[in-house]
């Protein structure tokens, strides 16, 4: 019978915690804009390529798009949650070892709601765009509505047309109708289950667009919770191979001696 492997030994190592905020908030907030405003984009041209006619097909396919935007922006806050408890090992052991720290510096690592910070600072543009259509939203009647003309091929799109289309009486495009434009791009996925037919669904979806929103930030800031994970399992594998390998080592030095071939027998 097979011996039990010994269970692996989960390695902890301390670092220094930083603030909610730091230096680099702002940074990383414009960069988290800039991939949501990317990934949005890229979701309003899926959505637009793909025509289905089940409308069970069509809510499972924009709710498995919505939930691989998630998997994105919580794979990228745990990541950057991970760096920052790196970060923080590494002033750690500069403290102990007495070398200066600056304030600056002490600030960056990780803190745990720096990941929700981040993510909310990165989204406030949007956030804005929603809560302002959140309270000017009304039910959208049919009519004739008016777009850039670059607009036109998407608006022949029965799948998107919902999320495009201006129900306006005077044939001008107001303020409230160029913002529910942008943030039914960013809620795409929302948009499509409910279907361009389904007004009041569409209104409601408009109404609690700034929590929907939002999501992506919620997303990246769960993510950035598991640095400390992320890391302790790092450390915990490093010190399992090295286990190992001293271990394979150890079999390979007691193989080599027990078939190294003995000398002659001296004679009588």
């Amino acid at each position: 019978m097979a011996a039990k492997k010994p269970p692996q030994k989960v390695i902890e190592k301390p670092f220094l915690k930083g603030s909610a905020t730091d230096e680099t908030t702002v940074r990383q907030s414009l960069k988290f804009l800039g991939i949501l405003a990317i990934t949005s984009l890229m979701t309003f041209l899926v959505c637009s390529l793909t025509s289905f006619k089940s409308d069970v097909l069509r809510i499972l396919i924009n709710i498995v798009i919505e939930m691989l935007i998630l998997i994105i922006f919580f794979d990228r806050g745990a990541a950057s949650g991970t760096d920052a408890v790196a970060r923080g090992e590494i002033l750690y052991q500069h403290i102990e070892k007495g070398i200066d720290v600056s304030t600056g510096e002490k600030r960056i690592p990780f803190h745990p709601i720096k990941g929700y910070l981040i993510g909310c600072a990165g989204s406030l543009l949007f956030f804005i765009l929603a809560v302002i259509l959140a309270f000017t939203a009304q039910r959208q009647m049919t009519g004739a509505g008016v777009l850039p003309s670059w607009m036109d091929t998407y608006m022949r799109r029965s799948e998107v047309s919902g999320a495009l289309v201006q129900y306006t009486q005077s044939g001008s495009v107001s303020f409230t109708d160029i913002i529910r434009i942008a943030v039914r791009i960013l809620i795409m996925p929302f948009i499509s289950i409910a279907g361009a037919e389904n007004r009041g669904l569409l209104l409601t979806i408009e109404r609690l667009s700034p929590l929907l929103v939002l999501f992506p930030a919620i997303s990246y800031g769960s993510g950035y919770l598991l640095g400390p994970s992320r890391r302790t399992k790092v450390h915990s594998e490093i010190a399992e191979n090295r286990r190992r390998r001293v271990s394979r080592e150890k079999r390979e030095r007691k193989a080599r001696i027990t078939h190294t071939p003995k000398g002659p027998e001296q004679l009588n």
